[in-house]
């Protein structure tokens, strides 16, 4: 329950005066409790199986819990069989959570023997903004610690130290959950820390919906990208190269292009210039943006030349900045829009990085406009239509959006309270004027502004964050930025940053997923593969192959030594969305063929027809995957 406000035990002793409030199960909050309730039971289930096993923390994460333990010999399947009977065991017996109060003291004395959790008590109050999961354990205010208690002898079976709340019995818990598999992972995510054994789960408030979960990660493991950019050999990521850093294959190569020339096309369509800025730059000019010390952890270390320190750049606004202070702006000018497609490098965690959507090298479609106060509001409406409109045309129409907004508390944002509320208040309204669902995210603000995202789900529903608008106060005061008004005064601009894609890296292999691999044909790296019946039709399938290059198709023509059935589902599995084929029937008659990625066909399809729809469905960029889609 929530007792004034906030998230309490069920056995919480509560007063007449006091707003109580229902939690249930399905809730987000009462998914976390069951999550981390279960997350308890599993780490009492090593205990119980493995008595020196060192506890780290097992907080409740998206779709389930994890608990980190320092173990002597890593997890096999076999050991996570074994952890399943006596979790299963601790489940039906019934304990009962009890919570207690505890001091400094206490807490050291009951856990003398598990070094990570004293290890955590002597971070309270530090941890509460912690970004480990700490606050789970500990927070700013007392300590506690939770007993399963055996319902019938009243004996204390297993303790933790955790803030709870949690269930009120592990019964409760029921069997709607199950373990998923082991990682490594460092103590609170440093690499000088040392390396424990993670262990993850899920819980769900029924079986049913257990069952439904592991079916969404089996479809999800299907689209996994990384598993596709392998089978279609799209992109690899080269130990030679460096973790995160991923290389393009030519067919790949073919989406990425695709995907810069719609952007670039799309930036000067709507009134942006373009400009290019460096890889490297000296550390100032990141002091005078403020992203250093801010974000220096998360930059690659800077190097040393002609007795200046030197950045990789982590992001490209602070130069498009001096781009636009190189001489003296006027008010008539404005809005005065840069576009780059600029690639920054970021020194992500290892146990972070994944496949093409968390990478260390990355290439943003990265814009700046530069507007008056006044000019900010139509500004940002103009960017979040763009941008709305490139999602749709990529195929994501199932989106909202989040405004992430400042933590008042903290000292990491920059910028008056006024500054932030007339900010705050612009992205709001423009927002709320679109007519999409506006989900809030307190705290989530970048240090120099708050900002719109666009929460794109994709075709099994989940959640992305795509694109980006951010209303920017304060890099054009530290960087001095200034235009001419119309009175004649010298004026700060407000800067607006945007971001399309986000990065082409992400969007790629969001893109990929979504699409499972079988992109609409105006993406696909072949759009058009020509098979012949017999190697005698291959010159007459060539001709009309040449035919349709020459009209910009993508196109292939197998002469391999494949029976034809093998051709044909060789390109079904590489998902090439058109093939034609062609034997005597269509030589006689100057006609082709159409297969489809699923199967179905259209015979005998004039030549000129066959390039028409061709042409059509890449100009639509249309989706084609069944007869229907270039026929009906």
């Amino acid at each position: 329950m929530r007792v004034n406000g906030e998230l309490r035990d069920l056995a919480t002793t509560v007063a007449d005066a006091d707003v109580v409030e229902p939690v249930t199960i399905d809730s987000p909050d009462g998914l976390a409790i069951l999550r981390h309730s279960t997350a308890h039971v599993l780490a009492q289930a090593v205990q119980k199986i493995n008595p020196d096993a060192k506890l780290g923390i097992g907080p409740p994460v998206t779709d389930g819990f994890y608990y980190d333990f320092d173990v002597a010999e890593p997890f096999t399947p076999e050991d996570l069989k074994a952890l399943d009977k006596e979790m299963a065991r601790i489940i039906r017996s019934g304990q009962r959570f009890v919570r207690r109060v505890v001091s400094d003291d206490e807490a050291r004395a009951e856990l003398a023997d598990e070094p990570y959790k004293l290890e955590l008590i002597g971070l309270k109050g530090a941890a509460a903004s912690g970004d480990d999961n700490e606050n789970v354990e500990v927070g700013g205010g007392e300590l506690t610690i939770y007993d399963n208690v055996d319902p019938k002898s009243g004996e204390v079976q297993w303790k933790d130290l955790c803030r709870g709340p949690h269930l009120p019995s592990t019964r409760m818990i029921g069997n709607g959950w199950a373990l998923m598999r082991v990682a490594a992972a460092y103590w609170r995510g440093s690499e000088k820390n040392p390396q424990l054994q993670r262990v993850y789960g899920t819980a769900w408030p029924t079986k049913d919906e257990l069952r439904a979960y592991q079916h969404r990660l089996e479809e999800a493991a299907r689209r996994d990208h990384r598993k596709l950019g392998v089978e279609l050999d799209l992109f690899s990521f080269p130990d030679e190269i460096g973790s995160g850093l991923p290389v393009f294959h030519p067919k790949g190569g073919v989406i990425k292009r695709e995907m810069e020339d719609y952007v670039r096309r799309r930036h000067i369509e709507e009134g942006f210039q373009y400009v290019s800025t460096p890889h490297i730059t000296k550390a100032h000019v990141f002091e005078l943006s403020g992203h250093l010390p801010y974000y220096k952890d998360t930059m690659f270390p800077p190097m040393e030349l002609e007795n200046s320190e030197y950045y990789l750049k982590a992001m490209n606004c602070p130069m498009q900045n001096l781009i636009f202070r190189s001489r003296g702006r006027s008010y008539r000018e404005l809005p005065l829009r840069f576009f780059e497609f600029g690639t920054v490098y970021r020194y992500e965690k290892s146990g972070v990085v994944q496949g093409l959507t968390r990478v260390r090298g990355l290439t943003q479609d990265d814009s700046h406009s530069y507007v008056t106060p006044e000019q900010a509001p139509g500004e940002i409406k103009h960017l979040l239509d763009f941008v709305l409109g490139l999602l749709r045309d990529f195929g994501l129409d199932d989106y909202y959006l989040e405004l992430s907004t400042r933590d008042a508390d903290s000292d990491k944002f920059k910028g008056t309270d006024e500054q932030w509320e007339v900010a705050t208040g612009v992205l709001r309204d423009v927002a709320e004027a679109s007519g999409l669902e506006l989900v809030l995210d307190p705290g989530g603000a970048a240090f120099y502004g708050p900002k719109i995202s666009v929460q794109a789900r994709d075709a099994i529903g989940r959640t992305w964050q795509m694109s980006t608008i951010q209303y920017d106060f304060n890099q054009p005061e530290g960087f001095g930025l200034e235009y001419t008004a119309a009175d004649g005064t010298h004026q700060r601009p407000v800067m607006i940053h945007s971001a399309k894609f986000g990065s082409i890296e992400r969007f790629f292999g969001v893109l990929t997923e979504h699409y499972a691999g079988a992109f609409p044909v105006w993406l696909s790296p072949v759009q058009v593969v020509g098979i012949p019946v017999a190697d005698e039709y291959a010159p007459y399938l060539g001709a009309i192959l040449t035919q349709l290059a020459g009209a910009g198709v993508r196109t292939e023509l197998d002469t391999s030594d494949d029976r034809m059935q093998k051709k044909i589902r060789t390109h079904t599995t590489q998902k090439v969305p058109i093939q034609l084929i062609a034997g005597e029937n269509d030589r006689s008659g100057e006609t082709v063929s159409f297969r489809f990625r699923d199967g179905t066909q259209e015979n005998g399809v004039s030549i000129a027809e066959a390039e028409r729809r061709i042409l059509e469905a890449i100009a639509d960029r249309r989706q084609v995957t069944t007869r229907d889609d270039l026929f009906a």
